[in-house]
């Protein structure tokens, strides 16, 4: 692996972290000077950033650690492993007796693989739509059923939350639903799947009505076309610290706009301009830590969005909170063109 990907100049701005982050696929960067290590710069560190509303395009030497931990390169293995799992981290920098960095550990490269934190909550996923923008796919298939590789999305999703601990699955199901039963009735598997019979489309947000006495604690809400690959224990941990009634999971997009774009001034004047900018978002991913106390907000069989459902909890003095993730952290299936991408994502092509 080239250390190189993983060095990041202190003048580079926050968005260009984002990037790089996004392009190496781990959850850290290095600020190296002359070969010699100065900063790190973390997923983390950047989530703050932006929560406290801070400039993406402020450089990161405003937000790294400048204390970085590390070993010394002819450390014993099992030294910097224990290291790393005592300071809970991913990645370790070892450098020679001149500081220089010679080489970065991380734990997917090493026989002891990383060992995720569990966060055991229920799951809901809303599986009942008609999946319209996918047609003629869904004419035959309802959309949780749509195979990427040689399992179904919906399967991919429930497989992603196993491995982090979770076990309960609830299916609110509704368009072609004895098709989603039958096959996960036949799938051998070790979790449970629960299935909430929808008879009229009531919103991704009036389904969930149809749970209450079904679940009595916080649980994470999901569309079915979409995947995150992100550590959840972290975003529950984010979701109680906060205190939040709701954390939406939301994914830092970046839309390249075509066109030269004019800022005018209040005189009437060309204040500046600019070629073809890229301006950073944030998105709803449709994933969601949600508390059960969400059910004092929902009326029986109404017909309603979960968005809709967010402003209402907000228009009460409820928390409603962001945890945002970077953008190859959100595969979506919701569209063609994004499906492929879903597919080469996962190497299923």
């Amino acid at each position: 692996m080239d250390i190189s990907k993983f060095i990041i100049d202190e003048s580079s701005t926050v968005l260009d972290a984002m990037k790089q982050l996004d392009k190496v696929g781990k959850k850290i960067l290095f600020v190296v000077k002359k070969d010699k290590l100065f900063a790190a710069l973390t997923d983390g560190d950047i989530r703050r950033w932006v929560i406290d509303k801070g400039d993406l395009k402020s450089p990161i030497k405003m937000l790294a650690n400048y204390s970085p931990l590390y070993k010394h390169l002819n450390d014993e293995r099992e030294v910097v492993m224990q290291y790393m799992r005592d300071n809970s981290i991913e990645a370790l920098p070892l450098l020679n007796d001149e500081g220089e960095v010679k080489k970065i550990v991380f734990w997917d490269n090493t026989e002891c693989g990383y060992m995720m934190n569990k966060v055991s909550l229920p799951v809901v996923m809303m599986a009942g739509g008609y999946g319209k923008r996918l047609y003629p796919y869904t004419n035959i298939l309802p959309k949780p059923l749509i195979p990427i590789g040689e399992i179904p999305i919906a399967e991919h999703i429930i497989n992603n939350f196993y491995k982090q601990g979770c076990e309960a699955f609830y299916l609110i199901v509704n368009y072609k639903k004895n098709m989603i039963k039958a096959y996960f009735n036949e799938v051998k598997k070790k979790y449970r799947v629960f299935y909430v019979d929808e008879d009229i489309p009531l919103g991704t947000g009036g389904g969930l009505g149809l749970l209450k006495g079904k679940i009595d604690s916080t649980f994470i809400l999901t569309n079915c076309d979409i995947l995150i690959r992100e550590d959840f224990f972290e975003i529950y941990e984010f979701h109680k610290q906060q205190k939040n009634l709701i954390t939406m999971v939301c994914s830092l997009k970046n839309f390249l706009i075509p066109y030269g774009v004019v800022e005018m001034g209040d005189d009437g004047c060309v204040e500046e301009m600019k070629e073809k900018p890229e301006i950073p978002i944030l998105t709803n991913t449709g994933c969601y830590i949600v508390e059960q106390k969400i059910m004092e907000y929902l009326t029986e069989e109404e017909v309603v969005s979960f968005p809709e459902i967010i402003m209402r909890c907000k228009n009460r003095g409820e928390r409603v909170g962001v945890y945002p993730i970077g953008e190859n952290a959100w595969l979506d299936m919701g569209q063609f063109d994004e499906m492929e991408n879903m597919k080469k994502q996962l190497k299923l092509e």
